[in-house]
């Protein structure tokens, strides 16, 4: 049986100011789709499209629960999430595109 993954992640604009969670079941067109400002909105607008973060499952369920969680979280769990993992704040999706 095939299964689907699904990704949530965080996305800063250059300066690390403007913080941005999704969800995804394909993070590689989602990048292309947010740094090349497909769709119109949000992270078009705020020029967020740097990917610090992200993690992974087969859940959907779980995928779209975490979403939530992190988006109804506050600024700082974002950046001490972000810290722990990618304390450089590096655009983990650097050469993908």
């Amino acid at each position: 049986m095939y299964h689907k993954t699904y990704y949530v992640y965080i996305l800063a604009n250059k300066y690390n100011r403007v913080l941005y969670v999704g969800v995804t079941n394909n993070l590689l067109r989602r990048m292309y789709e947010h740094k090349t400002k497909f769709n119109k909105g949000f992270t078009s607008r705020y020029n967020v499209d740097k990917l610090v973060y992200s993690e992974e499952t087969d859940d959907v369920c779980w995928a779209i629960s975490r979403e939530k969680q992190l988006k109804g979280g506050s600024r700082q769990d974002k950046i001490d999430l972000i810290i722990k993992d990618n304390s450089e704040w590096l655009d983990l999706s650097e050469g993908w595109l």
